[in-house]
């Protein structure tokens, strides 16, 4: 996560909002005027909001799915060389590639991998662990996690101008609009 900005010492403007309502409305019309650069921070889900805020699909759904077929075919292939190659029994004249045997565990194979890479995936693509971020540095951003909805402009925006900026999260009628340091 870059969290350099073009302004020195600032990464952001945050506006609080009393109600998710208000918070999707606001990150609606931020969206609309051109900001990219925008998070929300909520205490519970909000239905709507990251269509709202932009956010795009991430690469966790295809790791998970390639590394799936991959615990897959490894789990029939391991299966296969076992019967056939390794250590080949010939039990009641069944043939050795036996492969309606193998299910459980190329099923087992995947997902294993595939929840394995989920987690590892999720971690890495979303930059964690993050002891430090610097929203924390805003004044009532304890609140986030409580009772109130925030939405966050950061600095290293094109369009960010901190008049400006802080002039257009005040008419979306924010509680409260604070500039969060580095």
């Amino acid at each position: 996560m870059n969290i350099e900005s073009q302004t020195p010492g600032i990464y952001g403007l945050m506006a609080e909002f009393e109600t998710p309502e208000a918070l999707v409305d606001a990150a609606r019309r931020t969206y609309a005027v051109g900001y990219r650069k925008i998070d929300a921070y909520t205490p519970l889900p909000v239905d709507g909001l990251a269509n709202a805020i932009g956010v795009r699909r991430t690469w966790v759904a295809p790791i998970v799915f390639i590394f799936a077929m991959v615990g897959a075919l490894g789990g029939f292939l391991l299966c296969y060389w076992i019967s056939v190659v390794a250590y080949p029994l010939n039990v009641g004249g069944r043939p050795m590639n036996s492969w309606p045997a193998y299910i459980p565990i190329t099923f087992e194979c995947a997902i294993l991998l595939g929840s394995l890479s989920a987690v590892i995936g999720m971690f890495a693509l979303n930059g964690l662990p993050m002891p430090y971020h610097p929203v924390f540095n805003a004044p009532r951003f304890h609140l986030a996690s409580r009772d109130r909805f925030f939405l966050c402009i950061e600095a290293g925006d094109p369009k960010f101008h901190p008049e400006e900026t802080k002039a257009f999260l005040t008419q979306l009628e924010a509680k409260e609009v604070v500039e969060v340091d580095n």
